[in-house]
């Protein structure tokens, strides 16, 4: 019997490791090709490890809740064939496996592999001993700067419930290197503009409390820390997008029909934010302390509700080079995939600006909170009919128009109210201006 290295692959750029949230399949059962083995998830996205090859799931070397780096093997299959073990990227190219002279032979590996794994990993896989959170980001510093589970333990959070963040790490690095041994929790690495920890809330008889789970934790971690790290400043404008309302109930129907799917107005805001920001670079930066990033390309995330309550925000990469057809094509896509899990992590990363849709839900508008590392973020409130002033050479008259409001909320550090208030007006401007005799 041959068997055949599963291997926690490669999920993007700058995906790392990843968490395996669920075995799918157990030690013992039959696998066929393309069956689901395991459920694995990263700071980005949760996704799923199909099997490459039929065979009997003979060993996993990873427990639920274990953390792995990309490039380990996770699991081992046995198929009907000659005696070996098969890498993951060989295995289904050859009826034989090869065997680099150097390599330990299989049943030594059934021995060694966990103690070595052990071994290389004891910071990752101690984690799953403490009752602490810690993000995924603060296991991989953890990781790369060899700092063990006791120490992480002694560090104060300066986070909400006192958990640690980047920041804490950080600082407990600085003190090593200055001399420090440790950091005792009377000397907590909290910054001086971080706000007290929430005080403890006491649940009452009926209550129900229930966990978050891993994708809500990482979404509250993620909104704590853009509120700490960017003054929030949010600037308003209302436009009148009677002519794209108009146009779009013109040619909707003809577009379903020949493309087979729906045109929404997000695209068509995606599409003008895209120009706006080309003229305005300014606001598609990111900061890194005291230095401006000017970001090359202008790649729109689009915050897309999921139906288990919790928000995921793929990427329209080079947004400004897509015409409108191409701008819709690719919302669908990814706003599709996004429901159903099936997003890519390179997919939901790279954003260089936001665009959050209120309007979804009927809200007039609202204040939404930077996706960082950006340092804006557009919201696009409910289109409503609405008694407006008309200019016209004749004179002014009162009519029914279309009217949304625009929020826009940015980084006080870097967009000051002049910039954000241009790059509103831009907005605007475009989207009055859009020509009704546009052709998709």
């Amino acid at each position: 019997m041959a068997k055949f290295e599963i291997i926690m692959p490669k999920l993007g750029e700058s995906i790392i490791e990843a968490t395996i949230t669920r075995w799918v399949k157990n030690v013992g059962e039959s696998v066929e090709e393309d069956d689901s083995l395991v459920e694995i998830a990263t700071d980005k996205v949760d996704s799923e490890i199909p099997s490459p090859v039929e065979g009997k799931l003979v060993k996993t070397l990873f427990n639920e809740g274990d953390v792995v780096p990309v490039g380990t093997v996770i699991a081992w299959i046995e198929m009907d064939g000659e005696e070996g073990v098969k890498p993951a990227d060989e295995g289904v190219k050859t009826d034989k496996a090869v065997k680099p002279e150097n390599e330990i032979p299989v049943e030594e590996q059934k021995e060694e592999s966990p103690e070595k794994i052990t071994t290389d990993q004891e910071n990752i896989a101690d984690f799953s001993k403490s009752e602490r959170f810690y993000s995924p980001l603060v296991k991989s510093m953890a990781k790369t700067e060899n700092i063990s589970l006791s120490e992480l333990e002694k560090i104060t959070g300066s986070g909400r419930d006192n958990r640690v963040t980047k920041s804490d790490v950080v600082a407990y690095l600085d003190q090593q290197k200055a001399g420090g041994a440790q950091i005792q929790a009377s000397t907590p690495a909290k910054p001086a503009s971080v706000a007290k920890s929430a005080p403890v809330v006491t649940s009452g008889e009926g209550d129900q409390v229930v966990e978050m789970d891993r994708m809500r934790k990482l979404i509250a971690d993620h909104m704590v820390m853009s509120k700490q790290v960017s003054p929030h400043v949010t600037s308003f404008i209302d436009a009148d997008v009677t002519h794209i309302v108009n146009w779009r109930n013109r040619v909707k129907d003809n577009f379903s029909k020949r493309e087979g799917e729906k045109i929404t107005f997000t695209p068509i805001f995606i599409h003008a934010a895209a120009q706006a920001l080309r003229e305005f670079p300014q606001i598609n930066v990111s900061l890194d302390g005291y230095h401006i990033i000017y970001r090359k390309n202008i790649n729109i995330g689009m915050a897309t509700a999921l139906p288990s309550g919790n928000l995921i925000v793929p990427v329209i990469r080079n947004a400004d080079q897509k015409n409108l057809l191409g701008v819709v094509k690719t919302v669908n896509d990814l706003a599709n995939r996004a429901r159903i899990n099936k997003l890519l992590p390179d997919e939901i990363q790279g954003g260089t600006f936001t665009i959050t849709n209120f309007g979804s839900f009927d809200s007039l508008t609202g204040t939404p909170i930077i996706n960082q590392p950006q340092v804006a973020i557009l919201g696009l409130g409910a289109i409503r009919k609405q008694p407006s002033v008309i200019e016209t050479p004749e004179g002014d008259l009162i009519g029914i128009r279309h009217i949304m409001i625009l929020s826009l909320a940015y980084d006080h550090r870097i967009v000051d109210g002049a910039l954000g208030g241009k790059y509103l007006k831009r907005m605007k401007e475009l989207l009055e201006g859009f020509d009704p005799e546009t052709q998709i």
